[in-house]
């Protein structure tokens, strides 16, 4: 009989341990490998490179996707993106890992642990700042701030306010990175909770503007925090033409000036590549999301020289060997 003990040992071990031979992490060729690790940008005397790696609404989604998915199959897996993770930090030190929300609910990895074996893995896994999608509240507040204890990040948002509740302490509204003497600004927004969560589920917890609450903390970070790099994660969702009045990321960025990157989730958008969106003073705003459960990873390169960023590219990383080599 496997106790729940010898299950998490050996899930996030032998699967999530991220590269051991024999894993399906070591499946991938190290010509892939290292296709997957190579910087986007060319970096010369003064100049540094931010690597940003993504990803959003990964679902509990711990295994490689099932061969019997004929679009997906085999693709994914939290074990190929420890062995990324490293990898890509290998080559640039200088790299965040983020998460854009709703890390629980689609498999009985969420049923049975509730969320223990999702955050131990990204901890492992070498996750920095994340922020909560509507169904990391589907166990309530009470549910999420158990399996906290296991998060070894930080975790961010800037509209939701936790006053009052457990999640106080656990939240923050913005950290402050700094990689290779650049300050990096990170904060988060949240989808409202209106029909998508269970007002039990969010007791105590409100839900303010994200347009009005953005344009305070981009403000926050770059006046006060004096960050070069501002980088929101988002679950509010991506709309390219919003039929209902959304308000979602190219919104929020078309009205906020001083994002530099927004990484997206919540309507599990497939993006090929990044978008970008000019914000009220004329500048871009990156914008990537890469759908659901893990499938791929998002990675955007910034180039920084005397503080400003003066080139960025990104790119879709696909976690399968057939499509690299």
């Amino acid at each position: 009989m496997i106790t729940r003990r010898l299950f998490l040992k050996s899930s996030l071990v032998g699967g999530a341990g991220l590269a051991l031979p024999g894993t399906v992490s070591s499946l991938i060729s190290a010509r892939a490998w290292s296709a997957l690790a190579e910087p986007l940008l060319e970096v010369a005397a003064g100049e540094t490179l931010i690597t940003i790696l993504h990803t959003n609404d990964t679902h509990s989604q711990i295994d490689p996707i099932d061969d019997s998915d004929k679009q997906n199959g085999g693709k994914g897996g939290v074990a190929r993106r420890a062995t990324l993770v490293k990898r890509i930090r290998k080559e640039n030190p200088n790299t965040l890992m983020i998460d854009a929300g709703d890390v629980f609910q689609g498999t009985p990895y969420f049923n049975f642990y509730k969320g223990e074996v999702e955050y131990k893995a990204m901890s492992l896994i070498g996750y920095d700042v994340v922020t909560l999608g509507n169904h990391d509240f589907d166990n309530g507040v009470a549910g999420l701030v158990a399996a906290m204890k296991f998060a070894n990040f930080d975790f961010v948002s800037t509209n939701y306010d936790f006053r009052g509740t457990p999640l106080e302490a656990l939240v923050k509204p913005y950290v402050v990175r700094t990689l290779g003497n650049v300050r990096i600004g990170l904060f988060g927004m949240g989808i409202s909770p209106d029909n998508l969560i269970t007002p039990e589920n969010f007791k105590g917890v409100k839900y303010m503007d994200p347009v009005q609450m953005s344009r305070g903390v981009v403000r926050l970070l770059r006046e006060q925090e004096k960050c070069q790099l501002v980088v929101g994660m988002s679950h509010l969702g991506y709309y390219a033409n919003p039929t209902h009045g959304e308000i979602g990321d190219t919104q929020v960025s078309a009205q906020v000036s001083g994002i530099d990157f927004i990484a997206s989730g919540h309507t599990h958008t497939f993006m090929e590549k990044p978008v970008l969106q000019k914000n009220p003073e004329g500048k871009d705003t990156i914008i990537f999301q890469v759908g659901k459960s893990g499938i791929y990873v998002g990675r955007i390169d910034f180039k920084l020289k005397d503080g400003k960023v003066i080139a960025s590219a990104g790119r879709l990383l696909d976690l399968r060997d057939e499509s690299l080599t």
